[in-house]
């Protein structure tokens, strides 16, 4: 997927889902979404059913569900609420998703590969918007030594 895209939450905890990620979706839109909370940001991701369940089946079968750190992360992955569009092109966010990516109303909605990430505006701007990361700088140091 491509795009960043803006919005809004009503009172309700409902978003409009841009017309721009319904066009590249159309082929697993029917199937439905899952949304949790992001492990590694302040944001929530949006997966299409398919990708989540690949990737979370995925990272699942690397773990072993007899240890115990393993079956807490295995509880962690599973986490997510299925969501569909409703037919105003609208996905409501779970209340208890919403309050823990402190999402009030204003969102950014960032694609990144197969998942959309969903953030408050604010915590976006804090979160890409620092000044003092140069981005040039990190993807040389992390890419700028590969050999074709």
């Amino acid at each position: 997927m491509l795009g960043k895209e803006y919005g809004k939450v009503d009172t309700a905890g409902r978003f409009k889902f841009p017309s721009a990620y319904k066009k590249q979706l159309i082929a697993v839109i029917e199937q439905g979404f899952v949304i949790r909370k992001s492990i590694f940001e302040e944001c929530l991701e949006l997966y299409p059913r398919a990708e989540f369940e690949n990737e979370k089946n995925a990272t699942i079968a690397k773990l072993n569900p007899y240890n115990r750190t393993d079956r807490l992360l295995i509880r962690k992955i599973s986490e997510g609420n299925l969501v569909e569009l409703d037919s105003s092109d609208r996905i409501l966010i779970p209340a208890d998703q919403k309050k823990a990516a402190q999402i009030e109303k204003d969102i950014v909605m960032n694609a990144r590969g197969n998942v959309i990430e969903i953030w408050d505006e604010k915590a976006y701007r804090t979160s890409v918007e620092q000044p003092d990361v140069d981005y040039a700088d990190m993807l040389e140091k992390r890419l700028g030594n590969t050999q074709s």
